[in-house]
Order: C-alpha cells, then sequence, then structure tokens
C-alpha cells in the first residue's frame, strides 16, 4: 500500500516504518474490539461521527504507540532478530524526531476527542498514559503484556462514553475479555524474540510462562471466550454472535497448531492470525443486529 513512498520519496519511509503503517496488524487488533465497542454501545446503530472518530483514532494512536515503543527499545533492537531493521536501531531517524512525531500524533488524536464528549475526552488522559507506560514496562515486570492489554482495551470504555455518555458494567466484561485475549496474543509474539530477551534482559510473558507458555496461553484464550459469552448472555443475544464465538475459537485453535514447537516465525504467523478471530466476533456482531 505505501510502496509509492519507498519509491518516489525514499526519505519519508523510515517514518512509514517507524509508525507501522506498512505493517497494519497492529491496527487491526485494536480496530477490531473497538468496533466490538462502538457496535455495542450504539445498539447496532451508532453514530457515523462516532465510527469515523474511533477509526481514524485507532490508527493514529497506534502509530504513536508503535514510535513510543521503538523510542524506549532504540538501545536494545539493533540486538534482536526481528528488530534490528527498525528505523531507530539503524540510525535512520534519530531519537529526537522520533519524540516529536510522537507528540504530533498525539496532538493529532487529541484534536479527535475534542469532537467528543466532556467524559471521553477526560477519559483519553488514561489511554494516553497507558501508551507511554507500556514500552517501559518491560523493564521492571514479566508482565508487559498486561499494560499492553490494558492500552489496547482502553477504547472499550472510551467508545461507550462517546456513544452513551457512560461506562456501563458490560463495557468493562468486554474491556477484560480483550485485555486477556491481548495478553494470550502478545505471549505468542513475544514467543518470537524469547531467546534474544533473555540475553538482553528483557521481561515478558513467555518469559515467565516458560514451558507453560502454551497452556497459558490456552487458558487466556479460554477466558477470553467465556467472558465474551458472558457479554452474549447479559444482552441476550443469539446466535450470529455465537457463529463469531466459534470462528474465534477455530482460530485458537489454528493457533495452537502453529506454536506447537516454539519456533519463532510460527510463533508469529499464530500472532498475526489473531486478527481473524477479532474479525469473526465483529462479523458476528454485525449480523447480531442485522
Amino acid at each position: 500500500m505505501f510502496a509509492f513512498v519507498e519509491q518516489r520519496y525514499p526519505s519519508f519511509w523510515p517514518y512509514i516504518q517507524l509508525m507501522r503503517l506498512d505493517r497494519p496488524i497492529g491496527t487491526l487488533l485494536l480496530l477490531w474490539p473497538t468496533l466490538w465497542a462502538v457496535w455495542i454501545a450504539g445498539n447496532g446503530t451508532p453514530s457515523l461521527k462516532t465510527v469515523v472518530i474511533f477509526i481514524l483514532g485507532v490508527i493514529i494512536m497506534r502509530a504513536a504507540g508503535c514510535v513510543i515503543n521503538d523510542y524506549a527499545d532504540r538501545d536494545f533492537d539493533g540486538d534482536v532478530e526481528r528488530t534490528k531493521g527498525r528505523p531507530l536501531a539503524t540510525g535512520a531517524i534519530s531519537a529526537k524526531k522520533a519524540l516529536a512525531l510522537f507528540c504530533g500524533l498525539g496532538l493529532l488524536a487529541f484534536v479527535l476527542v475534542l469532537f467528543l464528549n466532556e467524559l471521553t475526552f477526560w477519559l483519553s488522559f488514561g489511554g494516553l498514559g497507558l501508551a507511554v507506560l507500556y514500552p517501559f514496562t518491560k523493564r521492571f515486570t514479566f508482565m508487559p503484556q498486561l499494560f499492553l492489554g490494558a492500552a489496547f482495551s482502553w477504547a472499550i470504555p472510551m467508545a461507550f462514553a462517546a456513544e452513551t455518555g457512560a461506562v456501563p458494567e458490560i463495557a468493562w466484561l468486554l474491556y477484560v475479555a480483550n485485555l486477556v485475549w491481548t495478553v494470550a496474543y502478545d505471549t505468542e509474539y513475544a514467543m518470537c524474540d524469547r531467546e534474544d530477551d533473555l540475553k538482553l534482559g528483557i521481561k515478558s510473558t513467555a518469559i515467565l510462562f516458560g514451558d507453560a507458555d502454551r497452556l497459558m496461553i490456552a487458558i487466556l484464550q479460554g477466558l477470553t471466550l467465556l467472558a465474551l459469552i458472558m457479554v452474549g448472555q447479559r444482552l441476550e443475544f443469539s446466535w450470529p454472535w455465537y457463529a463469531g464465538l466459534a470462528g474465534m475459537s477455530l482460530s485458537f485453535l489454528f493457533q495452537h497448531s502453529l506454536i506447537r514447537y516454539r519456533e519463532r516465525w510460527p510463533s508469529f504467523h499464530a500472532f498475526l492470525n489473531n486478527h481473524w478471530a477479532g474479525a469473526c466476533v465483529f462479523i458476528g456482531l454485525y449480523f447480531q443486529y442485522f
């Protein structure tokens, strides 16, 4: 999609890479649960303004999160096989310019929330704080994925606040479902870097879980499905919602076939497959209200 930038405007390419605009998987993993919340909060017919603002917000904040993550990891990424080509690791972009880009993206996101109500405005500061905090947590806790899950799920209460003016109990149940799912799929991601992270002293759930990693991922995925079933029961959803959850279950089973040997690239492909798990749930939700 952005290949023309690399060919015609090569000086901008490192910025595209820094924001991961050429790798949309993170945007999609953030987008699907955000759309779950927007659709449920809007009872199947959310306002166009809310939909547009949250989609733009997802794109901008995911890019901002990648920038601050690479800034935090700039002294480590060069020693990790998967990340050694990142622009800050290679010196294609300076740390000062990366910080300026993060501030610019944060300002854009701030402009977006100005179009929403006061509760959503104040909640947005929590999302920004979690986005900044997450990249640094891997230095002092083996559960940085928990902070990532909290950050990736923060759009859920914001979506309910924007659409209904309140954050009901069902929003927090959806929040927990997405937080647990995020810990599961980011553990798959961390399995790719486990050997490099051990050498560098970087912490992750993949290291914490050790040989129990696949079992813990299965438990976390099971808890995700349980929480989403509870969401369906409380909202009195019917078969389309549960068909979506069945699709998510099949995706989880496929992922376990990929991570069974704990190899780097199959684990990475298992992580990527979570995009389809999130899409299945949204498709089921869409037809639930259709």
